[in-house]
């Protein structure tokens, strides 16, 4: 049996939010009286994640992704339920705790901003009483496997996004975490920089013991290295399974492209709902498994085609549209239950 690092048994939180009417008048109310809504970031759920395993954590925003994070890393108290996380209670802190995770949080910085990073990875060297001397060779591995030791000694304000990031992953790894939260570690990147983080972690960090939740608004992120996926909708969890059984469970679609040779002289109807209209030049239709090869034939036996291609969805527009459909039917149970309510 896998071990099990992380558990968390009807974990929620929630808190209150003041609510004001715009204008000095309301403004002058509002210190008598106040009226409050409480929001909920997280709903009561339970999850349990293994060693090794790599999460991908994926919701829109507000559905509770960061909450979850921080609740599990400590920084955070939950409104009820409970957590284990390596055998401690995340928000007591202890020391042997905070030596065994790290917390990368893609829009904050962990290293000081005005110093090289090398003069911070000194003061993480000594606030995790780190062997000086195997440090400093981890450091200079890790930073030429990012292609990064040219900056190491350049104060961090004074590098760009896509370096700053690759000196916070190093940071984060310096005292060998068992457990790496890493809430948007590629947000902002340019297309390279998010490839090489994405590739260094698939291949220093994936398949070890290393346990690491991830969150990101890039689903090439979650595809390349989840070895599970946790979608959440409204601060609970919509789905938990792998991205190969998620894509299993959408309408089998294709996106079909056609590029005709010269526009179309007389529109062409491929079936009762759908028509290319004449002087079409394209034709871009997402078409499901069945009515795809009827519909090729239709256009290729009366059209001249120039080029042709039939794509698999993307899966990011699957995520898309399973949040989309979650979200209507979240509305529907609030307008319910409000009507029940009244």
């Amino acid at each position: 049996m896998q071990d099990v690092v992380i558990t968390a048994n009807q974990l929620a939180r929630s808190y209150r939010l003041n609510r004001k009417e715009p204008g000095i008048l309301a403004s002058f109310k509002g210190l008598f009286s106040k009226t409050s809504v409480t929001k909920h970031a997280l709903l009561p759920l339970d999850l349990q994640i293994t060693r090794g395993q790599i999460v991908g954590l994926v919701g829109s925003n507000g559905a509770g992704k960061t909450t979850l994070l921080k609740l599990l890393s400590g920084l955070i108290f939950p409104t009820s339920g409970s957590a284990s996380v390596l055998g401690y209670t995340p928000w007591e802190r202890p020391h042997a705790f905070l030596r065994q995770i790290s917390l990368l949080l893609g829009q904050k910085n962990q290293l000081w901003w005005d110093i090289p990073a090398s003069d911070s990875f000194q003061l993480l060297m000594t606030i995790y009483d780190l062997d000086k001397a195997a440090t400093l060779k981890k450091i200079d591995q890790l930073a030429g496997r990012l292609d990064c030791r040219h900056v190491l000694h350049v104060p961090l304000r004074r590098l760009s996004l896509g370096e700053r990031m690759k000196m916070e992953l190093i940071g984060c790894l310096l005292h060998s975490p068992k457990i790496l939260f890493l809430d948007e570690p590629t947000i902002g990147l340019d297309v390279v920089a998010q490839t090489n983080i994405r590739q260094f972690i698939l291949e220093e960090l994936k398949g070890t013991d290393v346990t690491i939740i991830l969150t990101s608004h890039y689903m090439d992120d979650i595809a390349l290295l989840a070895d599970r996926l946790l979608l959440m909708s409204h601060g609970a969890i919509a789905y938990d399974g792998t991205v190969e059984h998620f894509m299993s469970l959408t309408p089998s679609t294709k996106r079909l492209v056609v590029d005709f040779t010269a526009p179309l002289t007389q529109s062409l109807s491929l079936n009762p709902d759908l028509t290319i209209p004449a002087g079409a030049l394209t034709f871009d239709h997402s078409l499901s498994s069945a009515e795809l090869l009827d519909i090729l034939k239709k256009i290729t036996s009366q059209t001249s085609v120039r080029d042709l291609k039939i794509e698999e969805p993307e899966f990011e527009d699957v995520i898309r549209l399973f949040l989309e459909k979650e979200s209507g039917l979240y509305q529907t149970r609030n307008q319910n239950q409000n009507r029940l309510s009244h």
